[in-house]
């Protein structure tokens, strides 16, 4: 479900004494994006490349079914909605896919309301194969810094190239393992924490133990000055085997082979948007059915919905 290679036993200080250097690598940690978590990241693309072909479309990325072409491990996925048997009744590339183009447009709004109110620095957390830099009419002095392992970012950079695929604003990948240094690598780019950035963790703290996505929240803070902003999508405190047995997560699983829950770190969640406001942020927790009614079209709550707990977090830290 994410745009990142991370994997839920991988992050920079993710359990106890794991550090980068002796994080144990399981069978899921892949370096590109042919498996694992990786594999979830051509799941996304591939719901992009459905959502931009409806005629009723949320968001645009005319790039994402190019990525789904170009991996063999599913290059026989739809990418229109026509190609599904079953249409929008399927419930992995109908409703869930739905999900994706809805989140896709929400956090879209919200990257470009923030460089509306000055940013000019945009940070994207696991990137995965993330387009913002070449769909978004983004300012030319604004950069896009995109963190991912280096095989999930050649993946993107080859398809991109064959493509000939020019960014609207300048593009710096940081092709590093969030296990290790990032924020050296970040700065190193060319980040700089005394201007004003805005942030996407878009479907990555799923796969982080508790430990890592306070870490990363922390990280956050300590990189950003006031007018700077931060979205990212959590989940409620919640049993979430509970809901192995959902539409969407069987579909999933049956499908494509993609067994998520498997993916997920099932332990305690932080509060982490409770954290970013006892620093100071000011936070807003809204779940994807309100934007769903917002707009008119997207997923609505149903029974046994793996969806019900998912939670899209927006946090502003004020200015001087």
């Amino acid at each position: 479900m994410s745009e990142t290679s991370l994997t839920k036993d991988s992050p920079h200080r993710a359990t106890g004494g794991e550090t980068a250097a002796t994080a144990t690598r399981r069978p899921a940690d892949a370096e590109g994006v042919d498996a694992g978590v990786g594999l979830t990241a051509l799941l996304v693309a591939a719901a992009r490349a459905i959502e931009t072909h409806r005629h009723d479309s949320l968001a645009q990325d005319v790039h994402a079914e190019h990525f789904v072409r170009a991996a063999p491990a599913c290059a026989d996925w739809p990418v229109r909605i026509g190609q599904v048997p079953e249409g929008d009744e399927n419930p992995l590339w109908g409703r869930f896919a739905r999900y994706f183009g809805l989140r896709t447009r929400v956090l879209d709004d919200f990257v470009l309301g923030s460089v509306h109110d000055g940013a000019r620095q945009v940070v994207l957390l696991g990137a995965g194969l993330d387009t913002r830099a070449f769909r978004l009419d983004l300012p030319s002095d604004c950069v896009v810094f995109e963190i991912d392992r280096a095989g999930v970012l050649a993946f993107k950079q080859q398809v991109l190239t064959d493509l000939s695929a020019a960014p609207r604003a300048k593009r710096v990948p940081v092709p590093v393992d969030l296990r290790a240094d990032w924020v050296t690598a970040l700065t190193s780019a060319g980040f700089d924490p005394g201007a004003p950035s805005v942030w996407l963790a878009e479907g990555l703290l799923f796969y982080l133990p508790a430990t890592a996505e306070t870490y990363l929240v922390d990280t956050v803070d300590r990189l950003t000055t006031g007018g700077s902003a931060l979205a990212f999508e959590a989940k409620l405190e919640k049993d979430l085997l509970a809901y192995r047995d959902s539409a969407i997560y069987t579909a999933t699983r049956e499908q494509i082979g993609i067994d998520l829950l498997d993916l997920f770190d099932l332990g305690p969640r932080p509060d982490s948007a409770g954290h970013l406001t006892a620093r100071g942020w000011s936070t807003s927790v809204q779940t994807p059915f309100d934007f769903t009614r917002r707009h008119g079209r997207g997923p609505l709550p149903e029974p046994n919905d793996a969806l019900e707990g998912n939670r899209w977090v927006f946090a502003h830290k004020p200015g001087p």
